[in-house]
């Protein structure tokens, strides 16, 4: 993807993902077509390519831009932690992807009603290196470490541990947007640390 690194380029790659994270909200993905995204960001859709190859990279960099980041997140604490503790850690990878899947699930919901369109985009994300099981391997991966640093047992298992976080997050978040608050009461950061807890429990 050509790069446009003038202040000039960089204001109009902004406008295109605001255009597109808003109508990937409130249209749904199926229905935000790179057409409607150029319209809606004022600019032509030749110029919306000189920025992003495809529908399928736009999602992606709504997705890592204009969310709560939680791949870039597993990554840095993977990396380095600093101060925080393990349980501090994952505190923050359960709240991050409570708040990622609150924001992310309402723009994909609508690719499962079309097969067709669902298929062509999982292997546009494919090309891309990119999809929904990307936070789980770096979780996973994450989790694998502590294990192997002895700073959790050495019979835990880092693949169940991170799907239960991940998915008791992505239930929440479910939740969340069906039945609105009485479907999760609990404040967010509450719940995230009373997980963090529970998981933590499970595998020290």
């Amino acid at each position: 993807m050509p790069q446009h690194p003038t202040a000039s380029g960089a204001r109009t790659r902004r406008r295109i993902l605001e255009a597109a994270e808003h109508l990937m909200r409130t249209i749904g993905l199926a229905r935000a077509t790179t057409k409607e995204i150029a319209r809606e960001a004022g600019l032509s859709e030749a110029a919306l390519y000189r920025h992003f190859s495809s529908k399928e990279e736009l999602f992606v960099k709504v997705l890592e831009e204009r969310l709560p980041a939680l791949g870039s997140l597993i990554a840095a604490l993977s990396e380095d932690p600093g101060e925080r503790t393990t349980e501090d850690c994952l505190t923050e990878i359960a709240r991050t992807a409570t708040l990622f899947y609150e924001a992310s699930m309402p723009i994909a919901s609508s690719l499962f009603a079309e097969p067709a369109l669902l298929d062509r985009h999982r292997e546009g994300l494919r090309k891309l290196g990119a999809g929904p099981h990307k936070p789980l391997a770096a979780l996973t991966g994450y989790l694998r470490a502590l294990r192997d640093g002895g700073r959790i047992r050495a019979d835990a298992d880092p693949e169940s541990a991170a799907a239960l976080l991940l998915g008791a997050c992505y239930q929440r978040a479910f939740l969340r947007l069906f039945v609105g608050e009485d479907g999760s009461p609990r404040p967010v950061d509450e719940f995230a640390a009373g997980l963090a807890r529970t998981i933590l429990a499970g595998v020290r």
